[in-house]
């Protein structure tokens, strides 16, 4: 690895108090002198260092890009929403879930964007849908690579951004449509430019930061604003600028977050709640009320108004809760196997890096990318709100980038017997985890385990006495640990790609991966919810896995593409997939519903004369319909079935003139007739006064022919 001087690279020569006012426009360091892009080669790299960037990036994108379509319309909620917002910009302003512009997601639209202007540059489809998801993914794995090469070279950039990549959850998470590809990038971003700005203490590099902070606020709202505690603690300590200036450059990037997240906010709660679509997942048609509530405050405490339960501990709905819990049977595969290795890197690193002045570069690097790891994953652990396994994606760059700063520190001070042995517990960590994680799925390459253990035992006994090796000795001995460090997360990332994901709770590597003991037994093939358990007001599970309509286990991997098949593959126009005509359900409350072409063909029959071709109760099952008819289809009450929109007076108002033309019977929560809720008090009242109507295996109630009238 390249060895940087610190004394000329890291700005030690930067006095450590405040008594000296610095120079007007600081030293630039020769990184900053001599700028390299994310792609571009520095005069001081090796001649390797390009090619093997654009290697990595190539590589990344292809891995992420094969098999894509197998996973359909992946979470055809957020699906429904990016063909609402290329049909409508209204829609795409708003994030709605339809184009008649009834509700939105239960999220800001950020992360929409990208997909829906995609879809109206090439059409809609499973490609268009999920290409702008592996297009971040790669962007993520450039920015932490180059965020790395900047303070400890270009080969701990590699080792960063290869880890980051071989992530099992990001392999699932930057092929998929959820927020988090978005999240996980602008995050990536902000700790980048923070990094920036402790380099020379510039205000624009900060502003910048904020300004990116506050984009992914729109784009996942509070979670967005969980690295700010470590990022502004290390600014406001380690920066090369006199006190003042930094709490007043800290000020700025407060007011560009604000400014950069609020505009939206503003524009929304400004707007007559008339004229725009209900915030859906509020209970109040409030954006702030669903910021600080359901997706705030309540995934805290687990008290989120409108959601199917909550609660961590002992039987709680979404895992037990602790310190531990990266580590679980549930989420351990999914980002935790150089997790132990990545934090002995982030101790033995700031030791080794003690004594230098309070504006070391590489150390406050060091500390933004640490302390965003460590509070992200105690946040995690905690939350006893509704949290799922591919949350953790968000953990990823941050751990990959420890995990390439650490080793690159510890291996350019190998000849001491401080920083060999931190080296070798690493790698011993990482292969007795990693041993202990493929234990968990005996029956996926069961060779694999013993594999991982004894090679990363082997280097880690070689890496005790790496300082007396010779050069090749020892590059051969590292490269066996790091091998044997990501033979295992890649085995579950290849797992991953070769496998389609749909619905609303997905999970990385092979079947069996992501398992719980909590009540009910069984794993997530066995129910949508931790403990094999179903949400309440759902029925017991059915052949498809608990929830009507045939949707799939917890793992993402069963049934529930619209018109897909039960292993939540996609096949070819007629063979079900996107364009599939095959099965008819009702949807659930985590997936959606299969929609063959009887019920299509009814919809689709004179929908152009209405404002919303059909409505049905929860967002999942009208967004199947939706997404194979191509026409609007409103979701009483929003994902959950649970949001009071429409209100029963206002629902009658739009059936009264003539602007929703059927009613799909059955759906998620809230949708099974009796109860007092808006979705069961709509349901109840059609039932009771309009005409049934079958197509296939569905019950449409037709809202244009009343009962009575034959």
């Amino acid at each position: 690895m390249t060895h940087h001087d610190p004394a000329t690279y890291e700005g030690d020569a930067r006095p450590a108090g405040d008594g000296a006012p610095p120079p007007a426009d600081p030293p630039r360091s020769p990184a900053r002198a001599q700028p390299g892009g994310l792609l571009r080669g520095r005069p001081e790299d090796p001649r390797w260092a390009r090619p093997a960037l654009l290697c990595l990036l190539s590589a990344t994108a292809l891995l992420y890009l094969w098999n894509l379509s197998a996973s359909g319309w992946a979470n055809s909620f957020y699906s429904a929403a990016v063909q609402a917002g290329s049909q409508s910009w209204k829609a795409f302003f708003f994030g709605s879930l339809d184009a008649g512009n009834a509700i939105t997601v239960d999220k800001p639209p950020a992360a929409l964007w990208p997909m829906a202007l995609s879809v109206r540059a090439f059409g809609l489809s499973s490609w268009s849908v999920l290409v702008p998801e592996v297009l971040m993914g790669t962007a993520t794995v450039a920015v932490v690579h180059a965020a790395v090469r900047r303070r400890s070279g270009p080969a701990a950039g590699l080792v960063a951004g290869t880890v980051l990549a071989l992530t099992p959850v990001a392999a699932l998470m930057f092929r998929f449509n959820n927020p988090d590809a978005l999240l996980a990038l602008l995050m990536s971003l902000a700790c980048y430019l923070v990094v920036r700005a402790l380099e020379d203490g510039r205000t624009g590099w900060l502003v910048w930061a904020g300004a990116v902070v506050g984009f992914a606020f729109l784009t996942k709202t509070l979670q967005a604003f969980l690295i700010l505690p470590p990022l502004a603690l290390v600014h406001g300590v380690c920066a090369p600028v006199r006190l003042r200036r930094r709490l007043g450059q800290l000020a700025l990037a407060a007011a560009a977050i604000v400014v950069s997240g609020g505009w939206w906010v503003a524009v929304v709660e400004l707007w007559p709640a008339s004229s725009r679509p209900y915030i859906g997942g509020s209970q109040n048609n409030s954006f702030l009320e669903l910021t600080f509530g359901y997706n705030g405050l309540g995934r805290l405490n687990g008290e989120e108004t409108g959601s199917v339960g909550g609660g961590g501990g002992p039987g709680g709905q979404w895992g037990e809760t602790g310190w531990d819990r990266m580590f679980g049977s549930e989420i351990g595969g999914q980002i935790s196997w150089l997790l132990p290795a990545a934090l002995i890197l982030l101790a033995a690193g700031l030791v080794a890096m003690r004594g230098r002045g309070r504006t070391d570069a590489t150390r406050a690097s060091f500390l933004v990318w640490g302390g965003s790891l460590v509070t992200t994953a105690a946040v995690f652990s905690y939350m006893a709100g509704i949290f799922h396994q591919y949350y953790t994606v968000a953990l990823a760059p941050y751990l990959a980038a420890v995990v390439g700063m650490g080793a690159a520190t510890l291996w350019e001070r190998r000849g001491r017997s401080g920083a060999s042995l931190a080296l070798a517990a690493a790698v011993t960590a990482t292969a007795a985890w990693g041993y202990v994680l493929l234990t968990r799925t005996p029956d996926y390459v069961p060779w694999l385990k013993w594999l991982v253990l004894a090679g990363g035992l082997a280097a880690a006994l070689g890496l005790v006495f790496a300082g007396r090796l010779g050069r090749r000795p020892a590059l051969a001995v590292a490269g066996l640990g790091l091998v044997t460090a990501l033979a295992g997360p890649a085995a579950y990332t290849l797992s991953t790609v070769q496998t389609g994901h749909s619905g609303s709770i997905v999970t990385a590597g092979p079947a069996g991966a992501s398992t719980t003991g909590g009540p009910g037994g069984g794993g997530r093939r066995d129910g949508a919810f931790p403990g094999g358990a179903n949400p309440p007001g759902q029925g017991q599970a059915g052949p498809g896995g608990g929830f009507p309509g045939g949707a799939p286990g917890g793992d993402g991997r069963g049934g529930a593409l619209p018109g897909g098949g039960a292993d939540g593959r996609t096949g070819t126009a007629g063979e079900g997939g996107p364009t599939g005509r095959q099965g008819a359900g009702a949807g659930g409350l985590l997936n959606g519903a299969q929609v063959g072409s009887e019920a299509e063909e009814l919809l689709e029959a004179d929908a152009g004369r209405y404002t919303w071709a059909a409505a049905a109760v929860g967002s999942q099952n009208a967004a199947s319909y939706q997404l194979a008819t191509g026409e609007p289809v409103m979701a009483i009450g929003g994902f959950n079935g649970t949001d009071p929109s429409p209100t029963p007076a206002r629902f009658k108002t739009y059936v009264e003139e003539g602007r929703i033309h059927y009613f799909i019977s059955g759906g998620g929560m809230g949708g099974g007739g009796g109860g007092s809720g808006t979705a069961s008090q709509i349901t109840s009242w059609v039932e009771a006064n309009f005409t049934k109507v079958t197509a296939g295996s569905v019950t449409f109630y037709d809202l244009t022919r009343p009962a009575d009238a034959g």
